[in-house]
C-alpha cells in the first residue's frame, strides 16, 4: 500500500505542543518562534523544532523578515486529512449499515 500523503500530517498532529502551535498560528497571520514560545512551557529551541516538524508536514511555511523567521499556517494539508477521515468514515458507515441490514434480515 503506498504511503498516504496525510501520514505526515497525522504524525505532526500527534504532539500536543504542535497542535497548540497550529491553534496559535490560526489566530494570527504570522508569528515568530519567540512569540509562540512565550505562551508555552518549553524553550524557544523546542518550539523551533516543533515548527520544523510542522513545516515538514506542510502545515506551516516559514519566511524571513530581517533577522526573524515568521511562520504562517498552511491549512491545505489539514483539509486533505479531514477529507481522508470523511472518506474512511463513510466507508465504515456503509459497512455498519450493511451489517445492520444483514442482522435484521436474518433475525439475529
Amino acid at each position: 500500500m503506498p504511503d498516504s500523503p496525510v501520514g505526515p500530517v497525522f504524525s505532526a498532529l500527534a504532539d500536543q505542543n504542535r497542535r497548540y502551535l497550529l491553534e496559535a498560528l490560526a489566530e494570527r497571520e504570522t508569528a515568530s518562534a519567540t512569540e509562540l514560545a512565550a505562551d508555552l512551557p518549553v524553550t524557544r529551541q523546542a518550539v523551533a523544532k516543533h515548527l520544523s516538524a510542522l513545516s515538514t508536514a506542510g502545515l506551516v511555511t516559514a519566511s524571513r523578515r530581517g533577522r526573524e523567521t515568521l511562520y504562517r499556517l498552511t491549512p491545505g494539508p489539514l483539509t486533505e486529512a479531514m477529507s481522508w477521515m470523511e472518506r474512511v468514515g463513510a466507508q465504515w458507515d456503509a459497512r455498519l449499515s450493511a451489517l445492520r441490514s444483514h442482522v435484521g434480515r436474518d433475525g439475529i
